[in-house]
């Protein structure tokens, strides 16, 4: 078992070696911060969206930026779009669960608020709704992908696509240019 678990922890450091020499990749990752940054300076909002894993993953995000990274400040405007349960299950019975996150942003979302959708596959339909209906009401879309970006690329206009076909790892790599993103957009707006 031991060589199972130091096998698993090899793929996940072969994933973040081909992240850390992608200068593409790398350099969406610095746009994203940018644009966040003046984006709250607008006085806009972050919004995340995912699906089970991704999900979960979404919420973390959507609390280190609207709670703390590493600094006491203020709440930044960031919140996940499934935590509102009676909302999610109404929707998802009433009409359609690949309508939960659209019919969302279609009521709360403004124009240059940004959009993240979180999709290993890049194919969760709720997700490619989401972002038809931001790209309507002018929202900026950010893509969470696995190797490709699946459906979700067309609809990106920044796409950070880890280099795997494999979930966990694809998820791991989310979290950490999520958390790089979400210390870096901290030090530029409290700090500049």
């Amino acid at each position: 078992m031991n060589e199972k678990i130091k096998e698993i922890i090899n793929e996940s450091l072969a994933v973040k070696n081909r992240v850390v020499q992608d200068p593409r990749l790398i350099g969406i990752v610095a746009e994203i911060v940018t644009l966040i940054v003046d984006r709250f300076r607008e006085g806009k909002h972050l919004y995340f969206c995912g699906n089970g894993g991704s999900a979960a993953d979404a919420q973390h995000l959507a609390a280190e930026f609207s709670g703390r990274f590493y600094i006491n400040r203020d709440a930044l405007p960031s919140e996940a779009l499934h935590c509102n349960t009676s909302y999610l299950t109404a929707v998802a019975n009433d009409f359609s669960y690949d309508l939960i996150y659209s019919r969302l942003i279609k009521g709360i979302g403004k124009p240059r608020d940004i959009l993240v959708g979180m999709s290993t596959s890049g194919n969760s339909v709720n997700i490619l709704k989401a972002f038809e209906t931001a790209r309507e009401k002018g929202i900026t879309t950010i893509g969470m992908t696995g190797e490709g970006g699946g459906k979700l690329k067309e609809l990106s206009d920044y796409l950070i696509d880890i280099p795997s076909r494999n979930t966990p790892r694809i998820q791991e790599g989310h979290m950490l240019l999520g958390h790089i993103i979400c210390q870096l957009v901290e030090d530029q707006y409290f700090n500049a």
